[in-house]
């Protein structure tokens, strides 16, 4: 079954964008996925489409309408699919919820741009806010692109080698190790000797003893998680 994918957003000529190629694009060609795009402006009745106002209370910048948001929202086939607003006092996306969205229907991806939606249409709507990380962007397209592209790549028959997968940073708990490949030596640098002796148990050491070592300098937080997580077994 395709997986569907919808997005409502006041830019629609943004996609497919990078979607459409690579291994994205041909599961796209193939059918794996699809990719519908809903312009917000569309459901405006304002004579000159308008679909922002200025906040209540005062204070800069403007407000998407939650009755244009709602009608955009209300004209799409939910099909069991969640509702998703890129927003960045959203939770954060992790690699976890990634692989539940890869489980689902397809997703619906709504794209902010100014301060914001109006709360009253993401409490009537039942809005999921998600958030790529901790930094501000001009609108949700490109994150919605970094969401997409992150559930994709997992589902059945998009990437070459699913194990590959398996091994990813996150997928463990803990960062991915280095890679190398040839010439095996490059400007005085040599492959680790480990890599090319052909003794696989060493090759798998080695990795492990890398990926808990990175991930302690660089992502405390996900070590200390990973070693709890160990010590209940």
């Amino acid at each position: 079954m395709t997986y569907k994918t919808t997005i409502l957003t006041l830019f629609p000529e943004a996609f497919p964008g990078i979607l459409g190629t690579s291994i994205i694009g041909r599961a796209m060609e193939n059918d794996i996925w699809s990719l519908e795009t809903l312009d917000i402006r569309d459901f405006s009745d304002h004579k000159h489409r308008s679909v922002d106002d200025t906040p209540a209370g005062g204070g800069a910048g403007m407000v998407l309408r939650p009755d244009v948001v709602a009608s955009a929202i209300d004209a799409v086939d939910r099909e069991d699919r969640p509702l998703i607003y890129l927003s960045p006092r959203g939770k954060t996306l992790t690699q976890a919820r990634v692989r539940e969205l890869a489980h689902t229907p397809g997703v619906i991806l709504i794209c902010g741009r100014f301060e914001g939606l109006d709360e009253r249409v993401i409490e009537a709507r039942g809005i999921e806010e998600v958030s790529i990380g901790d930094y501000i962007l001009a609108g949700g397209e490109v994150a919605a692109m970094v969401l997409l592209e992150a559930v994709v790549r997992l589902l059945p028959g998009v990437a070459g080698n699913d194990h590959s997968l398996d091994e990813e940073s996150f997928e463990s708990g803990l960062l991915e190790y280095p890679h190398y490949t040839r010439p095996r030596v490059w400007e005085d640098r040599a492959i680790p000797d480990v890599l090319t002796s052909g003794n696989h148990g060493a090759v798998e050491k080695w990795r492990q003893e890398k990926s808990e070592e990175i991930t302690k300098q660089r992502r405390p937080d996900l070590w200390k998680a990973w070693i709890e997580k160990k010590e209940q077994g």
